[in-house]
């Protein structure tokens, strides 16, 4: 089995906000984060299979960037995710919930290879979801 890692790196704002709670609450539970603030992330996505013999890749780069581009990284970058992303207009995008989003819009989407993992790094905070549990 081989895995192969794609970094690409986007911005994106969000605020740490539960619509449940007080706005009290919130500064309480998500701090200074509870303001409208931006970061710049680094996505890893992590494929497993085994190479094509003829080619020796496992998959074509500019064929996994599109479909990375264009079911994540388009629809997140330079955006705020709690507006702009329906998603996390119900759910608090903490890094923890967009590693799992990303994974939900990339697995099975890949042809010939297995989503093995989504990687997102927050400043020097780092998220990895390996999928739902068997």
């Amino acid at each position: 089995m081989i895995y192969v890692t794609r970094m690409i790196h986007f911005c994106a704002a969000h605020r740490l906000y539960d619509a449940t709670l007080s706005e009290e609450e919130n500064r309480e539970r998500f701090g200074e984060c509870a303001n409208l603030h931006g970061h710049d992330y680094t996505l890893e996505v992590t494929v497993a299979g085994e190479p094509d013999e003829r080619t020796g890749m496992l998959v074509h780069l500019s064929k996994l960037d599109t479909i990375v581009c264009e079911r994540v990284v388009d629809r997140l970058d330079h955006k705020n995710l709690n507006v702009d992303v329906p998603v996390f207009s119900d759910v608090v995008p903490t890094i923890e919930m967009l590693a799992k989003y990303v994974w939900e819009e990339l697995d099975g989407g890949i042809p010939e290879v297995s989503l093995h993992r989504v990687r997102i790094h927050e400043d020097d905070l780092t998220a990895d979801y390996y999928g739902e549990a068997d």
